[in-house]
């Protein structure tokens, strides 16, 4: 029932499937390699991922939350500004993000993006969530024989 629950406060994105090893990306892009296959995610993916990245590295721009997420997947996730911000505008609406104007490396005016209390305190749920629901999945997988 739980699960449910959980399933039923998720809505998704779409992440472009591409062909054997080439990344996945989520957003629009255009890039040799990919397909019109779509492999659904549960909405939270991305944020959780933004959430650990501001966790482990502090704060951070957008660009730069982006690109450590594709550095840290092994360039298998590659994400568009319009992902990453739209993400980043959801985190901060519900107060687990705060923001404040800087100056980035390059000496422009950015954005740079903290993590909140509430949203360490959400990390660490969302994190549960996510090791529970990755377990029962191979658990399902493995008693069916699909993966060994």
């Amino acid at each position: 029932m739980a699960f449910a629950q959980a399933e039923a406060s998720l809505w998704r994105f779409y992440v472009d499937m591409p062909h054997e090893s080439a990344p996945l990306s989520c957003g629009n892009t255009t890039g040799v390699g990919m397909t019109d296959t779509k492999l659904d995610l549960l909405q939270g993916t991305l944020d959780l991922l933004v959430l650990q990245t501001l966790s482990s590295m502090g704060s951070l721009h957008g660009y730069g939350i982006a690109r450590r997420i594709e550095q840290v997947s092994g360039n298998e996730v590659l994400l568009n500004q319009g992902t990453i911000y739209a993400s980043l505008v959801r985190l901060q609406q519900r107060g687990w993000i705060s923001s404040k104007w800087g100056t980035s490396d390059n000496n422009r005016r950015a954005r740079y993006y903290s993590i909140t209390r509430a949203g360490r305190k959400q990390l660490a749920e969302e994190t549960a969530n996510w090791e529970r629901l990755a377990a029962v999945i191979t658990r399902v997988l493995t008693a069916s024989g699909g993966v060994k």
